[in-house]
């Protein structure tokens, strides 16, 4: 990364308390959102994170940082958001149950607020089983919604998790995600709903590929009015090979046609299949009443975000 590229360093008396999300002013302003994801790298090399932040800038109005995805030690998320967000991209601090108590959790949100980071995104976290740690304990000292209220407390009540008042507490555009596929489906309303009267302010969805069934939740979020309480992004993942497609179909909870899986199989060139199948969902997903916008995810592959987003005409 050259040195023109990268945004001055953030100092913590450059950080004001009172800064809000740009994030929240995005969704505010009726613009149809874009996120993508940065997944900080297996090292304490910041240059990974510098190039994927550099590369998204101008692309993305914010980008999520994963929190040891799939269970596999990385770099902290903070960190790597606070060095992405140092690179001009508004970030998303992914916040995980698995790995901290409550105490630790309320430590680390009042840490990345000071660090200047404003959005949050709660989730449970893959099971340490699925990792390259499966012998370590998980924590799970309180849930994903339970983590929404802890962040949604401290942000309206200033209080910390004891109910004891605190002193220039951390005020986070609040997000979670869900599973639109999932079964049974009442129950993912339920949950959706329990999430937002906690304080989520946005949600992510799974990855969406069944676009007539995702149509289908979508009026019956619609009917409940939950698009009028949180902002709603539609997942899309951007696979690159047949062998991608399959195993992400192997996820529990996943619903994709078999359509799709065949034209990935039958395609010359799979990796220029997978955008122009991501290409032809997005442009569906854009004409859904009560959508907010769209969640891209790359993984491994963040590299082609800027040219899906350019062909989409997503940030014009």
């Amino acid at each position: 990364m050259t040195d023109n590229m990268k945004a001055s360093p953030v100092t913590h008396s450059d950080v004001s308390l009172e800064y809000t999300s740009g994030l929240e002013r995005e969704f505010g302003s009726g613009k149809f959102v874009v996120t993508a994801e940065i997944g900080p790298p297996r090292s304490a090399d910041a240059s990974h994170v510098e190039k994927t932040a550099c590369s998204l800038r101008g692309f993305v109005h914010a980008a999520n940082v994963t929190d040891n995805q799939t269970a596999i030690v990385r770099m902290s998320s903070i960190a790597a958001a606070y060095i992405g967000q140092t690179c001009g991209v508004e970030t998303i601090v992914q916040m995980t149950c698995r790995d901290r108590n409550r105490i630790a959790i309320q430590s680390d949100l009042l840490g990345a607020y000071a660090l200047g980071l404003r959005n949050l995104l709660c989730l449970s976290g893959d099971h340490q089983s699925f990792g390259d740690h499966p012998q370590s304990k998980n924590v799970f000292d309180i849930d994903s919604i339970q983590l929404i209220r802890l962040a949604a407390d401290m942000k309206n009540d200033g209080v910390f998790a004891n109910g004891k008042k605190g002193k220039n507490m951390p005020k986070f555009f609040i997000g979670a995600t869900i599973n639109p596929f999932a079964d049974p489906e009442e129950l993912q309303l339920i949950r959706l709903r329990k999430k937002i009267e906690a304080g989520a302010r946005f949600i992510q969805t799974q990855a969406v590929y069944d676009i007539d069934r995702f149509e289908k939740w979508m009026e019956k979020v619609r009917r409940l009015g939950i698009h009028k309480e949180a902002y709603i992004q539609a997942g899309i993942l951007v696979n690159k090979s047949l062998r991608s497609i399959e195993m992400t179909r192997k996820v529990s909870g996943m619903c994709i046609p078999d359509s799709l899986i065949e034209r990935m199989r039958k395609a010359e060139n799979a990796q220029e299949e997978g955008v122009a199948i991501a290409l032809e969902l997005i442009g569906r997903l854009r004409r859904i009443e009560g959508l907010s916008g769209i969640h891209i995810m790359a993984v491994g592959w963040e590299s082609i975000v800027p040219t899906i987003v350019r062909e989409a005409g997503l940030m014009q």
